[in-house]
């Protein structure tokens, strides 16, 4: 997981999010088929991890490049969703 901007008008505490950008997290895998399935739309999602409050959950994605420009730096912790 690596250190993700927050957008400036979003709710989450803090300046940024841990999101994890692997590719090949299962959990990004499997959302591409679950969004797709139970929305049709053709979007997943990235495991993220609010540093401040611990809040765990989704970050929305349409591509796989998409939010990459908001990442802050690449010091990486643990991702306990892949």
């Amino acid at each position: 997981m690596v250190r993700w901007a927050n957008p400036q008008l979003s709710n989450w505490s803090g300046e940024y999010q841990f999101v994890c950008f692997n590719d090949d997290c299962p959990y990004f895998v499997r959302g591409w088929r679950w969004m797709q399935e139970q929305f049709n739309v053709t979007a997943s999602y990235r495991h993220r991890v609010d540093p401040v409050t611990g809040e765990t959950g989704p970050l929305p994605v349409w591509s796989r490049k998409a939010l990459r420009e908001s990442i802050l730096n690449q010091v990486e912790e643990e991702c306990h969703a892949c």
